[in-house]
């Protein structure tokens, strides 16, 4: 015991130096933890235990109010200053009073509390923006920057503070008889491992890369997914499964069972779809054969519900046990309505009589025709809704569905108008009394595109055994259902069982633009009594459908075309494929009205969707074992 007391005293005779500033040294451990204090070094700090802290005082901790107060504060100041200033001075401009010569009370404060308020706004978002843009420059800027010297500075004090004090200088046991203090030891900063999306590109052409490599730039966002295929030099397939890859890593989640392989991607670029990264596979039936017109066809059909392609070949087999189905096209004309604005509704008026006055259609119908060897303006039809003009085009379009065509020849037209009129401001090139992919009475009562009216007569016969019905209940139900039924349900050219079904399955197999099947299913079907016989006709006034262009040229769409045998152009007679592709549809949405009404009819709906819709896939391969 007395010997640790004079060492103590031995300890606490000497004066060691710390930082330019002499401290006496402590008596025991406990006081000497508390030897550094505030000012010692370039920064404050101090000392306690085995954690240090250091001061960061900040110009802000001398508002009165929060940081975020005090700029809500100067904010509403400046800009009620501004606002009254304004007033003030439009006031006097109003009455030529001299701006600055006469100021009162109000408006000098108002200037003062302006500059007050803009002074601090500068200083708060200028002083702030420069020394950070000084400190990252300094940062990312190389040697010598004070930035890079601060930190240094930061570092000694760091590390001097972690070494123990003089007092605190290890002592023998056999002097001090205690244990060492060992200083604190800070833990090593933890490392984050580079995400898979931040795979650098090695190449600065990027077809040089390795694809996982292009699909993980892709994911991170330093390459375009849109320009993979230019970029790929033109490489469609490999550009699909690259942002493929990338969205799997995006989302997490796998796409196995999204095909890939077995498709030309280069047939859709620039055409059919953007950004693609797979196909979606339909499954294609055939129903027929459809006696048409004297022709026998077998109508493909992309669907997958149960029992439509089934029940559609059962209302084949009974048109073609009666002697067939006939049809008749009405109309063949693609419409498009642009919508224009004048200053007022008699100037909209003005153009309207212009386009309807015969000696000018003449003119305008040469300049719409010299955009397409095909398109042939048919007429112009105007409504008028205040100072708004809306013209109703229609053309022939030949083989192709020629929403395209139309577009083009109308736009030649405004061209031509906006000389005659200038002071029509066009609005859109498409004002929605076109109508395209709504359901419309314009539509339904003009028609647009092909209309097409499909008409049998079914014998007693065939509708007893091949329908399992009778006439006089299909005569009924049609009345019921689609005549009251649609009329209560306020339908606009629903008159239909099933319509849009057919439509859209033939719209699928053949390339058609599945987004027109609504204004295509527009369809009133009619059951009369022909004697004995059942009469049964299908109305559909607007069918859109072409045999070139867009999804038609696609190997598969094509095909089935082809099966129709208006696989592409009629040289001969521009547009009659396509003419006979809408009759088509037309008997086959007759087909599937007869089978689906006389289901209904006959009670055999649910029993027949229950059988062919929910087989299991142990009972498929049952069936094809045997």
């Amino acid at each position: 015991m007395d010997t640790m007391v004079s060492a103590k005293a031995k300890m606490g005779s000497e004066n060691r130096k710390n930082n330019g500033e002499e401290l006496d040294c402590c008596i025991d451990a406990s006081t000497c933890a508390t030897a550094k204090v505030v000012g010692v070094g370039p920064a404050n700090k101090f000392m306690n235990g085995n954690s240090y802290t250091k001061s960061n005082t900040k110009p802000s901790d001398a508002l009165l109010l929060p940081m975020g107060m005090t700029n809500k504060v100067f904010f509403v100041m400046f800009f009620t200053a501004s606002y009254f200033l304004m007033r003030r001075w439009r006031e006097k401009m109003s009455t030529s009073t001299p701006l600055l010569h006469v100021m009162g009370f109000g408006e000098m404060l108002a200037i003062l509390a302006q500059l007050a308020s803009f002074i601090y706004l500068i200083g708060f978002f200028g002083i702030d923006y420069v020394q950070d843009f000084i400190s990252t420059s300094k940062t990312n800027g190389g040697e010598g920057s004070w930035g890079e010297e601060f930190d240094q500075v930061r570092k000694e004090e760091v590390e001097e503070l972690m070494s123990p004090p003089p007092c605190l200088q290890p002592i023998s046991n056999e002097e001090l008889g205690v244990a060492v203090v060992k200083p604190y030891q800070p833990s090593p900063p933890q490392v984050q491992h580079q995400r898979k999306g931040d795979a650098p590109i090695l190449s600065s052409l990027l077809g040089d890369n390795e694809d996982e490599d292009i699909a993980a730039a892709v994911s991170c966002g330093k390459v375009a997914s849109y320009s993979l295929e230019s970029a790929l030099g033109g490489d469609c397939r490999r550009a699909a499964w690259v942002r493929r890859r990338a969205l799997e890593m995006t989302t997490g989640r796998c796409l196995d069972g999204l095909p890939l392989d077995g498709f030309d991607y280069g047939s859709i670029l620039g055409q059919c779809c953007e950004l693609p990264v797979g196909y979606v596979q339909i499954p294609v039936g055939v129903a027929g054969p459809l006696l048409l017109d004297g022709i026998e066809n077998m109508v493909p059909m992309a669907t997958t519900e149960g029992c439509l392609v089934a029940s559609t070949n059962r209302g084949c087999k009974a048109i073609h046990m009666s002697g067939g189905a006939t049809s008749v096209l009405l109309r063949d004309g693609m419409t498009r309505a642009p919508v224009v604005r004048f200053p007022t509704a008699r100037r909209a008026a003005q153009l309207k009589f212009y386009l309807e006055h015969p000696n000018n259609y003449k003119s305008l119908s040469l300049i719409f025709d010299s955009t397409s060897r095909f398109a042939r303006l048919q007429g112009i039809k105007c409504a008028i809704a205040g100072r708004n003009l809306y013209m109703r085009f229609c053309c022939s379009t030949g083989d192709a569905m020629g929403m395209n065509m139309v577009s083009k020849g109308v736009q030649n037209v405004l061209d031509f108008l906006q000389k005659e009129f200038p002071d029509m401001d066009v609005i859109s090139v498409s004002g929605n009394f076109c109508a395209d992919k709504k359901p419309t009475a314009v539509n339904w009562i003009e028609g647009r595109g092909k209309s097409v009216v499909c008409e049998a007569v079914i014998t007693e016969a065939v509708v007893t055994k091949v329908l399992k019905t009778t006439v006089p209940a299909l005569l009924e139900l049609n009345m019921l259902k689609n005549l009251t039924g649609s009329a209560l349900a306020g339908a606009m050219g629903g008159f239909n069982a099933h319509a849009s079904n057919i439509v859209s399955a033939v719209f699928i197999a053949t390339g058609q633009d599945p987004a027109q099947n609504i204004e295509s299913s527009h369809c009133i079907t009619m059951m009369e009594a022909s004697g004995k016989d059942l009469h049964v006709s299908v109305t559909m006034p607007c069918i859109e459908v072409g045999t070139v262009g867009g999804g038609t040229q696609l190997a598969s769409q094509a095909a089935c075309l082809n099966m129709l045998g208006v696989k592409g152009a009629n040289v001969e007679s521009p547009g009659a494929n396509a003419q006979r592709l809408a009759r088509i549809v037309g008997g086959a949405v007759l087909a599937g009205e007869l089978s689906l009404m006389s289901a209904l009819a006959a009670g055999q709906l649910v029993k027949s969707h229950m059988k062919y819709n929910r087989i299991s896939n142990k009972e498929t391969k049952t069936t094809a074992t045997i």
